[in-house]
């Protein structure tokens, strides 16, 4: 399992999901928060290339020891590109949540929307 972190150079949703934006892409996980609280996460449900997602919504499911939950949209776009290896080692979710279990690309519709999503300080205050 990994150590409780929340890298300054991402951007977090108030639903435990985090981004990382490259030009019009942006990669999307669950931060650690959401790990943690999961458990050990034994299976993930991925979207197909060329999904649109609405920021807000759930686009993917993870499944855990203690339950299945909707993993939600931090911003809107078209999925370009899925991480496949959770399908055989959803566990990277847990052991590495920035890194190797990042879940989806997505090219973004609207990159405005950035601006309703918060910087690592603002995130972990909503925690306490």
């Amino acid at each position: 399992m990994a150590e409780a972190s929340y890298p300054e150079d991402l951007l977090y949703h108030a639903e435990h999901d985090w981004v990382k934006i490259d030009g019009d892409v942006a990669t999307f996980g669950v931060t650690w928060y959401a790990q943690d609280s999961l458990g050990d996460i034994v299976f993930f449900d991925p979207p197909a290339v060329g999904t649109e997602v609405t920021a807000g919504e759930g686009y993917a499911e993870v499944e855990s020891v203690k339950a299945v939950s909707d993993v939600i949209a931090p911003l809107s776009g078209e999925i370009v590109e899925v991480n496949e290896a959770l399908g055989d080692t959803p566990e990277q979710i847990n052991d590495d949540p920035y890194g190797a279990g990042w879940m989806v690309k997505v090219k973004l519709s609207d990159p405005s929307q950035t601006s309703d999503l918060l910087d690592a300080a603002a995130y972990t205050a909503t925690l306490d």
